[in-house]
């Protein structure tokens, strides 16, 4: 096991990853940039070090920085979280060549998956269902249009190397094709430096399905069930919850064991989640995430299992603490992702946090770094906390999150708690009846009515 992992992140899911240390008898190092000074993860490691200045490009992205405080620090493994450097082939393979153990997957599963063509390719080759689409980059626009008519109207021109949203179009007709290309193309250069595009099938009503996965890098590997992660905005995930109520058993089981399968043979390391547009009965192949997920803490509370001591001993070369025959699936898990953002025009809303109280009782976590008094800074990513509930079945569970909402209290900046008070008391969320469009057309019906 390690003696002390630096935890190369901030805000919830450096103070996740440090309570998993803790536990597991890890001394910790914090980094840090001068704008999180006070940031809770920063008060509770064993040691901190000041990486930089604000912009995370000079702080959080700064791998000569980070590097220098593993040295100074003596930490023999890094933690990279989500976000920043945590799918950053480079990083993995410099620390690598400084006998540093990087605290996820290989580099080269990194840039497999990276790269969302052969990610594409690779899932194919794995047994993965795919979207329908090109084969590869698309480079000439009458190429285009004749995969385009291949596949059907509409379809949807993405990114290689993007993610978020970011460079990718819709088509909806022939007419469509060359303006959506040159905006993916224009979009996905300036955001990735790549403005290599491929297209898919675009489908009309699918759910967010994601299986999570984890290998022990010598050929053995568990997927921990499925959530579903179909509520978003501008492609961002903002409810999650675990099970889908979209799947029965026995689609459960068998993309699962596909999944689970897959990396096997890939003789995958560490924690994955591989991604799905789902209809009518049918998974497609979207992208795999090679690190931990923002909503990892649904699986934890229908699985029992912590997703972060899994991720450590596997790094450790301990291998997994379960087979598959060890998962066991308890009841449904909500997660609400909290930010500091209007919850009408969700512009970020950073400020000091005038009073705050979590809520509690049976089934609920908060995941969240901040405390009355906290300054939230302008710099960073909007999300402040995760507020997850977890029940014996789906009516419970949204009865718990419903109480959990009225209970948090976040004063001082405005959040999107409001938006979730709405959404649990919808019809059409209480049956689980939602698929990728809904909250976006649900948001547009409620801005045009008032």
């Amino acid at each position: 096991m390690f003696n002390k992992v630096l935890i190369a992140n901030r805000g919830e899911i450096a103070l996740r990853v440090l309570r998993a240390c803790k536990e597991l008898g890890i001394a910790t190092v914090a980094v840090h940039s001068t704008a999180d000074n006070a940031a809770m993860h920063v008060r509770l490691a064993d040691e901190s070090v000041c990486i930089g200045p604000p912009p995370a490009r000079d702080s959080y992205l700064n791998i000569p920085s980070i590097l220098a405080a593993c040295e100074i620090s003596g930490a023999d493994a890094v933690h990279p979280g989500y976000g920043f450097l945590s799918e950053n082939a480079r990083f993995a393979d410099i620390l690598d060549a400084h006998n540093i153990t990087f605290i996820g997957p290989t580099a080269d599963h990194i840039r497999i998956m990276g790269d969302k063509i052969e990610a594409k390719r690779t899932a194919q080759r794995l047994g993965i269902p795919v979207v329908p689409g090109s084969p590869g980059a698309v480079t000439d626009d009458d190429e285009a249009m004749r995969i385009a008519r291949d596949i059907g109207f509409p379809v949807l021109v993405k990114a290689s190397a993007g993610g978020g949203g970011r460079g990718m179009k819709v088509a909806h007709t022939a007419a469509d094709l060359s303006l959506a290309l040159a905006t993916a193309r224009s979009e996905a250069g300036a955001a990735f430096g790549d403005d290599a595009v491929y297209l898919e099938k675009y489908l009309g009503k699918p759910r967010h399905i994601e299986v999570q996965v984890f290998g022990d890098g010598m050929g053995k590997a568990v997927h921990l069930g499925e959530r579903d992660c179909s509520l978003q905005r501008r492609h961002q995930k903002v409810w999650e919850e675990a099970r889908s109520p979209a799947l029965d058993d026995e689609q459960r089981r068998r993309i699962g064991e596909i999944c689970a399968n897959a990396m096997a043979e890939l003789r995958y390391r560490g924690a994955g989640t591989i991604e799905f547009l789902y209809e009518n009965g049918e998974f497609y192949f979207i992208e795999m995430n090679t690190r931990l997920q923002v909503e990892h803490p649904v699986t934890e509370a229908i699985t029992g299992l912590d997703l972060v001591h899994e991720q450590i001993r596997v790094a450790a070369g301990l291998g997994l603490s379960v087979t598959q025959s060890d998962v066991q699936f308890s009841g449904h898990a909500i997660e609400c992702r909290i930010n500091a953002e209007d919850p009408r025009t969700f512009a970020p809303s950073p400020g000091q946090i005038s009073y705050y109280h979590a809520p509690g009782g049976l089934g609920v976590r908060v995941d969240s770094g901040v405390y009355q008094g906290y300054t939230i800074p302008p710099f960073y990513d909007s999300l402040i906390g995760k507020l997850i509930v977890h029940g014996r079945s789906r009516n419970e569970c949204l009865m718990r999150l419903r109480r959990a909402l009225d209970e948090i209290i976040v004063d001082g900046v405005k959040t999107t708690l409001p938006l979730f008070q709405d959404l649990v008391d919808n019809p059409d969320m209480q049956r689980g009846d939602y698929d990728i469009h809904w909250l976006e057309q649900y948001l547009a019906a409620a801005a045009k009515a008032a």
